[in-house]
């Protein structure tokens, strides 16, 4: 498990941002062989988006090999309605790059049968080989994707309610009316996540500070379905300062100075072969 900590919320969606990019540019892909990546909706990615929209722009990427997997959709909002993440991911993010649209998949939340959904859903991950990267958010209660406290930790796409934090937390996008927003959406499971190769979730803001510590200081538990990836094999953890008001001092610290280990190897390296 690894914790970046940067100074502020653009620093942090810069370096999730160029994190994604190294990756694709790293991997290769081609016709034949695409990567596949996982992604969220909300806030705290937006400026994670606009960057990469950005070094698209500047030639520094291409989504033309790249399939990728959001988390979830609210249950019966219009695929058109400005708030379904369908528009969200369009307007703020695959509109603006050069990726196949039969390549963007997002859960479909007015499928006449949203179990065959989800299960179709999983079996589309699975023909596409897995999830390279999986890229998250979380609310202030831990969860992940609409993964509410309280979930599986080995869960799997699935129809789910939300709590009322999350209706509460989410009525800002509705005009605060509460009885505008869906009480029910698909999301993928806690072990759908799990499965990818590789996970990086993005925490910013003091609002999420508990939310950090609960995922990074205290053991896995299911009221905080964030915690479950302290077990995944490759976790990144990308904050700002805000977001690491409730962690130990001590912690910091270690996860500061690991950090600068790590780019002095990896610039040692860089060094070496030049």
């Amino acid at each position: 498990m690894r914790l970046v900590i940067l100074d502020d919320y653009d620093l942090a969606s810069e370096w999730a941002a160029k994190y994604i990019r190294n990756r694709i540019v790293q991997f290769k892909p081609s016709a034949d062989r695409f990567f596949t990546l996982g992604l969220p909706t909300g806030s705290t990615p937006y400026g994670c988006y606009q960057k990469l929209i950005e070094y698209y722009r500047h030639g520094d990427i291409s989504f033309k090999y790249v399939k990728t997997f959001n988390m979830d959709e609210y249950v019966g909002l219009p695929r058109a309605h400005p708030e379904s993440y369908h528009s969200y991911m369009w307007n703020n993010f695959f509109k603006h790059i050069d990726i196949d649209p039969a390549n963007a998949h997002i859960l479909d939340g007015n499928a006449q049968n949203l179990e065959e959904e989800c299960q179709a859903y999983e079996q589309k991950i699975a023909e596409a080989g897995g999830i390279e990267l999986f890229v998250g958010g979380i609310g202030p209660d831990g969860h992940i994707a609409f993964n509410e406290p309280g979930s599986s930790l080995v869960s799997r796409t699935r129809v789910k309610t939300l709590a009322k934090d999350t209706i509460v937390a989410n009525a800002r996008f509705f005009g605060n009316d509460l009885s505008k927003v869906p009480t029910m959406a698909l999301t993928v499971g806690v072990g759908t996540v799990m499965d990818a190769k590789e996970v990086m979730i993005l925490i910013t803001g003091a609002h999420k500070a508990f939310a950090l510590y609960k995922a990074i200081e205290e053991g896995v538990n299911h009221m905080w379905t964030v915690s479950a990836f302290q077990q995944h094999p490759r976790t990144i953890f990308v904050c700002d300062e805000d977001a690491t008001l409730e962690l130990r001092v001590k912690t910091v610290k270690y996860f500061k100075a690991a950090n600068l280990h790590i780019y002095l190897y990896m610039l040692s390296i860089r060094l070496a072969l030049a």
